[in-house]
Order: C-alpha cells, then structure tokens, then sequence
C-alpha cells in the first residue's frame, strides 16, 4: 500500500510540472486539425475521382 500511495504521490507531483494548454490554444489547434483533415480528405478524394476516371477512360 504504501507504494501505491508514494506512486500516487509522484504523479501528482509530475501532473502540476506539466505546461497545460490555454482553452484559446486549445480551440485553435482543435479547429487545425479538422481543418487539415477535410484539405486532406478533398485532396485524396479529387485523387480518387481523376485516376477513376482515367482508368475508365483508357483501360475499361
């Protein structure tokens, strides 16, 4: 038990040494990753729609 609470103990001590974002950082970084998910996911859809069409075009 007493390992326990000494292991407890360090990771408390280790949380309050770590530089939390603010709520605004947060926000931000939130709204870039979704923003970059829909660019990526556009751009590897139009990839898909052009090489479907190309394969039906001269192959099929």
């Amino acid at each position: 038990m007493n390992r326990l609470s000494q292991y407890l103990k360090e990771v408390r001590l280790e949380l309050n040494k770590v530089n939390w974002p603010t709520r605004e950082e947060t926000t931000r970084y939130t709204v870039l990753v979704i923003v970059m998910s829909l660019a990526i996911a556009m751009f590897l859809g139009g990839l898909d729609y052009v090489f479907s069409w190309l394969l039906n075009k001269f192959i099929l």
